[in-house]
């Protein structure tokens, strides 16, 4: 069974996800590591949820030290047009770096399920990365699973965030509605 560090964006993304790999016969950790979420309140919510919800599923889940929103501006300011591509590879290096650490074969990330987030720069990066440190990145395609996951936090009662985290898609969220 090859042990998979997931890299965990929140609480609804892992319920569509988790069963999943476990399936494929991965054995699964959950890696919270998301400096990217804005404000403070907001990013100990998600990670309030998602240790409730894998409490429940008797999953292991490892918790960064810190928010480094520092790292994350740092990462992205001057850069937002390409700011995801700056975050995703902030967040998955820190996931590889935790997964080789620990003595993990693989990593991989929840953001793979949803279909507001760049799957195929999500690919490049993480495979970058992997080849980088020697590990195996999972690139599958999880958008099929993205219906389960709305479902099974609705069922669950799980928190539910209206935008990906940062700054600036809150920012956008709201100066679309003005729209």
């Amino acid at each position: 069974m090859t042990s998979l560090l997931v890299h965990t964006c929140c609480g609804p993304c892992a319920s569509g996800c988790f069963e999943h790999w476990r399936q494929e016969g991965f054995q699964v950790t959950s890696f919270w590591y998301n400096p990217n979420i804005h404000p403070y309140t907001e990013h100990q919510k998600r990670l309030h949820t998602l240790q409730d919800f894998f409490r429940k599923k008797d999953t292991p889940l490892v918790v960064a030290e810190g928010y480094d929103v520092v790292g994350y501006f740092r990462a992205v300011v001057g850069h937002e047009e390409d700011r995801c591509r700056h975050c995703f590879r902030l967040r998955l290096s820190a996931t590889a770096s935790a997964a080789r650490e620990r003595g993990f074969e693989a990593f991989t990330t929840t953001l793979l399920i949803s279909p507001y987030q760049d799957q195929e720069l999500l690919k490049e990066i993480g495979d970058e990365i992997a080849q980088r440190v020697g590990l195996r990145f999972i690139s599958e395609d999880m958008r099929p699973c993205y219906g389960d996951s709305r479902r099974i936090s609705q069922e669950l009662d799980l928190y539910r965030q209206k935008y990906c985290g940062c700054i600036y898609s809150e920012w956008e969220r709201f100066r679309q509605k003005k729209r």
